[in-house]
């Protein structure tokens, strides 16, 4: 149980570090400033659920690797989040491209405003860092469930505080800092995991 909710936390703590001054929130606050907020979460929290899934099977299958290998593998994907988060720190949301998408679609009823939600945030978060992090994580502990549901609770807190205060957020927070810092906090991990690899 201890392992279950350190990887839980663990996880939880490192997507919500990444995902908070996100694309997620700007995505999620441009479709609640849209449509009502009730089918906006369902769609992002159902397009979240399916990704998590995704990045704890592909990293289940890491796990199952020699651990030389599986250390190999997890510096590879921090590596390639960290390059994600400086390089989406040296350029400005893509505000304009969200809202294109979302205007488009003049969607009225409960059910349309849930797909589109779900289409925009699945589309705008493949292969995104919290979805390289996640299998980052899953592979070095094989806590497959539990990592995938930390991962899930944290890009949902991140729609509900879009939903809730992302306004106020997004003027406070310096996105490009924290997508700075959180890049070389994947660096250092792409490292360690490098390292142990090397030492096998």
């Amino acid at each position: 149980m201890i392992d279950f909710l350190a990887a839980f936390g663990l996880a939880f703590g490192v997507v919500l570090l990444v995902e908070l001054p996100d694309k997620t929130l700007v995505a999620t606050l441009v479709l609640a400033t849209r449509y009502r907020h009730r089918p906006v979460l369902i769609g992002v929290a159902a397009a979240f659920a399916v990704q998590c899934v995704i990045a704890a099977i592909a990293g289940r299958l890491l796990y199952l690797l020699p651990k030389r290998a599986v250390e190999a593998a997890v510096a590879v994907l921090f590596a390639i989040g960290a390059v994600l988060l400086i390089r989406e720190s040296l350029s400005e949301p893509a505000h304009a491209e969200i809202e294109e998408i979302t205007a488009a679609r003049a969607a009225t009823s409960g059910w349309r405003v849930a797909l589109t939600s779900f289409g925009v945030l699945f589309a705008a978060e493949w292969g995104d860092a919290s979805q390289i992090a996640t299998a980052g994580l899953v592979a070095r502990q094989g806590e497959a469930v539990a990592v995938a549901l930390g991962a899930w609770t944290a890009l949902v807190s991140v729609a509900a505080i879009a939903v809730g205060a992302g306004k106020l957020l997004v003027r406070r927070v310096p996105v490009r800092i924290v997508h700075r810092v959180t890049g070389g906090l994947f660096a250092v991990l792409a490292l360690l995991a490098a390292s142990n690899a090397i030492r096998g």
